[in-house]
């Protein structure tokens, strides 16, 4: 399976993306923060992630006569292969993504919650005229300042895990 195959499938995608910022999750409590996710068709996408190297098991434990695996997600392997991607492929994979994102803010509107100020929500769409190294040195300041927020093992009191999106594409 490539690695566009097992990354843009959208339950895959959405597991990936529900441990990303979290460290361990057992596939219980990851069951739980994909409510609508059928219990056998979670199993089944978690193993395929395990197989294809993007969870790993940390540990393993007996409960109830099953085993309970504790899973933690390799951020190096969430990246898809750009050998990989076709248009089909691409096509699918952004709408996936789409999709993952609307699910987590569906469920940010359904929660509780304060205001959407205070929270530091938002979204927004800005154009920027820049020349292909300017552009890419300015991603690598975003990435500068986001990787050791999003890499850190004890986040501070206080601290709320949080989705950063991002798409960027030229457009004329």
């Amino acid at each position: 399976m490539t690695s566009a195959e097992l990354l843009l499938h959208p339950v895959r995608l959405r597991i990936v993306q529900a441990m990303l910022g979290r460290g361990e999750l057992t596939t219980k409590s990851l069951a739980e923060k994909l409510p609508d996710v059928a219990p056998a068709t979670l199993y089944r996408q978690v193993s395929a992630l395990v197989d294809g190297g993007v969870l790993d098991v940390v540990s393993e434990r007996r409960v109830r006569g099953s085993i309970e695996r504790s899973l933690c997600v390799r951020t190096e392997a969430t990246s898809v292969d750009p050998g990989d991607l076709d248009d089909v492929a691409l096509r699918a994979g952004f709408l996936a993504y789409l999709a993952s994102l609307a699910s987590a803010f569906d469920a940010y509107l359904d929660g509780p919650r304060g205001e959407l100020e205070a929270d530091l929500v938002g979204f927004r769409q800005t154009a920027v005229v820049a020349t292909d190294d300017e552009w890419r040195s300015a991603l690598d300041a975003i990435r500068a300042a986001v990787v050791p927020l999003a890499t850190r093992s004890t986040p501070p009191p206080g601290a709320r895990r949080r989705v950063l999106a991002t798409v960027t594409l030229p457009v004329d």
